[in-house]
């Protein structure tokens, strides 16, 4: 999926640009941002500026990730902007860990499209990171799901198969899917990632085990594989999301 030019992507003038860019300054769990062909922000909404703790947008206006963000933090954002822009290929609901100077470590879902001209060249993105919402724990809506959740979170070390959660949750595959996109916006294999990430994390943070240790911890059979998923996820190598979030937990 493309998108051409920015005035089509707000059907309008400047001004219903920025009516788009109010309504997302009132979507706290959303980011939302434009940038140009060489990754500056064109277009900001106030999380992203609160996020990045910027006193307001237009500290950030005109500026990369990396200079907004610093080299550790934005370098792998920007690696991301530049891949969608120069394949024109979009980035759709990649679940990863945003990382901010100003905020602790989280989880969202990021969707970034490539902008193109009226020559269909591409001029840059448009793009957003949701946080992933609280699950709802209802009991009818958690159901034996929860004793699934329960199983795959004990013996994430013997790397338990989504097949293996739909048997404990009495469900079918396509069930299971469905129920935890209800319950947590994620898909049952989504899910699984996430928490398997998230234990590695902080078995990063919280303790002095080897990088091969926590993989094994964390359902992975060997180093590499753990490594290349990690970095994928977080952007970072593990020993090198060790050194800059000593301080942060992942939730």
């Amino acid at each position: 999926m493309k998108i051409s030019s920015l005035t089509k992507i707000f059907s309008g003038p400047v001004q219903q640009v920025a009516l788009t860019e109010q309504l997302f300054d009132h979507l706290p769990d959303i980011v939302f941002f434009v940038k140009d062909l060489f990754g500056r922000y064109i277009v900001v909404n106030q999380t992203l500026a609160n996020r990045c703790g910027a006193k307001n947008k237009a500290e950030i206006i005109g500026h990369t990730s990396v200079e907004v963000l610093g080299e550790d933090l934005g370098l792998r954002y920007t690696e991301q902007d530049q891949k969608v822009i120069k394949t024109e290929q979009p980035l759709v609901q990649f679940l990863e860990i945003h990382n901010y100077q100003y905020q602790e470590l989280g989880w969202c879902l990021t969707t970034k499209l490539p902008v193109t001209d009226d020559a269909n060249s591409c001029t840059g993105l448009i793009g957003i990171s949701q946080d992933l919402k609280l699950p709802e724990t209802s009991k009818d809506m958690f159901g034996k799901v929860h004793t699934a959740i329960n199983y795959m979170e004990d013996n994430l070390e013997a790397a338990p198969s989504i097949r293996k959660m739909a048997e404990i949750a009495e469900m079918s595959l396509y069930q299971l899917d469905r129920r935890m996109k209800m319950i947590f916006g994620l898909s049952a294999g989504k899910w699984l990632l996430k928490t398997r990430i998230s234990h590695a994390g902080n078995q990063l943070l919280e303790t002095d085990l080897s990088v091969l240790e926590i993989a094994f911890t964390a359902g992975y059979s060997d180093q590499s594989a753990f490594t290349k998923q990690f970095k994928k996820i977080t952007g970072f190598s593990p020993l090198k999301f060790k050194k800059i979030n000593q301080k942060s937990k992942i939730k």
